[in-house]
């Protein structure tokens, strides 16, 4: 389906109405007139066009006070599928989910390192074909939402850089988009995790969050008023590249001492090597994470130092944007047993005021790994509600 289907079919009280059938279903037409202050025969028209549209259906029958029982209105699940990807550092990752978000089918292919920029476009297109030929009727599809770490270009739906794999300049939208011809989103891995969060992590309470993705990267997605905040030169959020520490060690942007270089799974296992004697050559992040479960207290030291110095920069996140909430995800966060005590631990000792300290709710993700290929689903969502 073509970028500007949904957009041109979308007026104000279309909107409204289909939010607030996905956020409270099942809905009668009457309340969705009560709590709109849209009147009934609006309501009603519009209603009968979304039903046209395979984005809404009827369903059972609700409560009456007297007189006829309401049909009740749903999101119809099978109306229309999306396709969301993930391409991380080492694998790429592919759903087709519903209206809703299910997942549906899934596949992923891992990546080799040193790749070529023909060979991930190839691979990327790959994951798609498997994910295209689950889905019997193509029309169904309202587009492809691509999550891809580093720096991108949205609006030209371009991979500018990625630090992890030295690649510049990948047409990810226009290869896409001429192989399955539908249309075709590209955003930063982070900001589609917090968009993700946005529409599926339960975070109905607030309008404004940071989620942060720390994994091989780190990155942050910024959202306010339910809208992703990009900056004037569109690189907010870009937290993995503050910088900590004026001689610290390189990192792959080509500064030193950024945040990144202190709190990712790399990051983890070179502190690990550098103070414990006996540590094993090939130590992983993960592995670091099993000996602090075995209650082994220098590799749990480890993971303390690291719950600070991310308490360390979630502080001065406060201090910057002061959100509602922050929420954190990437493998990393894998060890959130042990990092989390720390994390929180750091914010009580070193955020500048008592309501800061108090009041911004921190958790981490309950998304998990489906956060970011969850939020890549999102950005097609955003077209159609």
């Amino acid at each position: 389906m073509k970028r500007g289907t949904f957009q041109l079919m979308k007026s104000v009280n279309k909107s409204t109405i289909l939010n607030k059938i996905r956020l409270c279903e099942p809905l009668s037409r009457a309340k969705i007139a009560q709590e709109t202050g849209i009147t009934p025969p609006t309501v009603s028209s519009i209603v009968k066009e979304l039903i046209a549209e395979n984005l809404v259906e009827e369903s059972i029958l609700g409560e009456s006070r007297g007189g006829r029982k309401p049909t009740m209105l749903l999101i119809k699940r099978n109306g229309h599928y999306i396709i969301g990807i993930d391409a991380g550092s080492n694998v790429i990752k592919g759903v087709a989910t519903d209206l809703v978000g299910t997942i549906l089918s899934e596949t992923e292919i891992k990546i080799l390192p040193h790749i070529s920029k023909e060979y991930f476009l190839q691979t990327l297109k790959e994951v798609a074909r498997t994910i295209f030929s689950g889905i019997d009727d193509k029309k169904k599809i309202v587009g492809i939402g691509v999550a891809m770490h580093g720096v991108v270009d949205v609006s030209a739906g371009v991979s500018l850089y990625s630090s992890n794999s030295g690649l510049r300049d990948i047409p990810i939208k226009e290869e896409l988009e001429k192989e399955f011809n539908v249309m075709v989103m590209v955003e930063n891995n982070s900001r589609t995790m917090a968009l993700g969060e946005y529409w599926f992590g339960d975070h109905e309470e607030v309008d404004s969050f940071v989620a942060i993705n720390i994994g091989r990267g780190v990155g942050s997605g910024i959202v306010d008023k339910g809208r992703l905040y990009y900056g004037a030169q569109d690189i907010a959020g870009e937290m993995g590249h503050m910088v900590m520490d004026l001689d610290g060690r390189l990192c792959s942007c080509g500064n030193r001492g950024c945040f990144e270089t202190f709190v990712t799974g790399d990051a983890i296992v070179n502190r690990a090597k550098e103070q414990i004697k006996d540590a094993p050559e090939g130590l992983t992040a993960e592995e670091v994470y099993l000996y602090a479960k075995e209650n082994k207290s220098d590799y749990l030291a480890i993971l303390e130092e690291t719950g600070q110095l991310i308490g360390i920069g979630v502080v001065n996140l406060i201090h910057m944007l002061n959100p509602n909430k922050i929420v954190l995800g990437g493998g990393v966060l894998n060890s959130e047993e042990f990092l989390m005590p720390a994390i929180h631990r750091t914010i009580q000792e070193r955020a500048l005021t008592e309501k800061a300290r108090k009041n911004t709710n921190i958790e981490v993700s309950m998304l998990g790994k489906n956060a970011t290929i969850l939020g890549a689903v999102a950005l097609l969502l955003s077209e159609i509600f």
